[in-house]
């Protein structure tokens, strides 16, 4: 990656040219929209399919399925939050080796993209073992204390189903951690994107416009205000970016001049439209007006985004787009049907989340190596993983 990238939680831009050293054929019109349209079309998946699972997530009678809210006192303190974690990377690589920090980085997203892939493929699979496929159940569980003093730190309850996808994700794992090929690296990435769709909950609209303002005027500081997040990109290895090759048409498979697009920019704004196709429900419409509207908004915005990062040739804070659409349109849609009351007043965790728990471990920042890991922990542990009374923080 280098300094020509937007960093790994904006839009995408194109790598490769003089600003690493390197002499690189220009990339055909072909190439690019080919990259760009991928890129766009790979952004939408984990969302559409993110915000259906997250209906299902929030209706789950299981505590082990119950999703995480994210309150306006969350939403308040994540740019914060984000800020210093995103200096404080910025320093480690200032300090210490890049080689060594990338190479404890790749080890843990390893084990945690194993997870998050076993997570998201489990459901696809249980279509494909037949009855006869013999379905033994396993727990592990970890304790501290005895008698009445103890007390239950890991409670994981799994089956052989589970251990088929766990083998399947680690095949992509070992993969990644060998080649870090861009396929494997997109495989995790679309794994951590719908799983924060999934899984993070907003608890009503206000939270949602605090978090999506606040990471407005993050992102645009820290992209155009300073190079701290062009030095991280630069500097940071691991699957929280989806990209796409513009020499692939040229060089198939072992391209290697890609455009990206950071996690973050699917994740913020998807947690955002799954709370809408929630709303939407809560309606008792039979329609999905705002779903539709936010999800069409979204497009508008990362295309726009697209656009002028291609024009300019710069790295683009793809929220400086996405956010003004993502709230602006449905917004005007409610003023035009007449139910912004009716918006601002639902709250998810009370209709739809009864006892949802309320998010105690509050995630960092997307583009970093708590980037979504803190909030997907203890989901992403296991299908049937049960909550340990005592959670902590990875």
């Amino acid at each position: 990656m280098d300094s020509a990238l937007s960093d790994p939680h904006n839009g995408s831009a194109e790598a490769g040219g003089a600003a690493n050293g390197t002499t690189r054929p220009p990339s055909t019109p072909e190439g690019i929209a080919l990259a760009y349209g991928s890129l766009l079309l790979m952004a939408l998946l984990p969302i559409f399919f993110g915000a259906l699972r997250s209906v299902r997530c929030a209706r789950g009678k299981n505590a082990s399925d119950m999703p995480e809210t994210i309150t306006s006192r969350d939403a308040a303190r994540f740019p914060i939050i984000a800020s210093c974690t995103l200096l404080g990377l910025y320093l480690f690589f200032k300090i210490f080796s890049q080689e060594y920090i990338n190479l404890l980085l790749s080890m843990y997203f390893f084990v945690l993209g194993i997870l998050a892939l076993s997570h998201t493929i489990s459901p696809f699979m249980n279509k494909f073992f037949p009855a006869s496929f013999p379905n033994r159940q396993y727990q592990l569980l970890f304790t501290q204390g005895s008698g009445e003093n103890k007390e239950e730190i890991i409670n994981y309850e799994f089956d052989a189903k589970d251990l088929v996808c766990l083998g399947l994700s680690s095949i992509v794992g070992v993969w990644y951690l060998l080649r870090k090929h861009w396929i494997a690296n997109n495989l995790f990435g679309l794994a951590f994107s719908l799983n924060g769709v999934e899984l993070l909950h907003l608890n009503n609209v206000s939270t949602g416009c605090i978090l999506l303002g606040g990471l407005f005027i993050y992102d645009v500081f820290w992209v155009f205000g300073t190079n701290v997040m062009v030095t991280v990109a630069k500097s940071f290895e691991a699957p929280i970016k989806l990209v796409f090759p513009q020499d692939l048409l040229e060089k198939g498979l072992e391209a290697d001049n890609f455009a990206m697009l950071g996690l973050g920019d699917i994740v913020i704004p998807g947690i955002f439209i799954a709370l809408l196709l929630r709303f939407d429900i809560s309606l008792k419409k039979n329609t999905h007006t705002y779903f539709y509207t936010s999800f069409a908004a979204y497009i508008f915005g990362l295309g726009l985004t697209i656009f002028i990062m291609h024009i300019f040739k710069h790295a683009q804070p793809a929220l400086l787009y996405l956010v003004p659409a993502c709230i602006g349109f449905p917004v005007l849609v409610a003023l035009a049907k007449g139910e912004v009351t009716e918006m601002f007043s639902y709250e998810s965790s009370a209709e739809i989340l009864p006892h949802t728990p309320r998010l105690t471990h509050f995630p960092t920042v997307s583009g970093s190596p708590a980037s979504l890991a803190d909030s997907m922990q203890q989901k992403l542990a296991g299908p049937r993983r049960r909550r340990p009374q005592n959670p902590s923080a990875m």
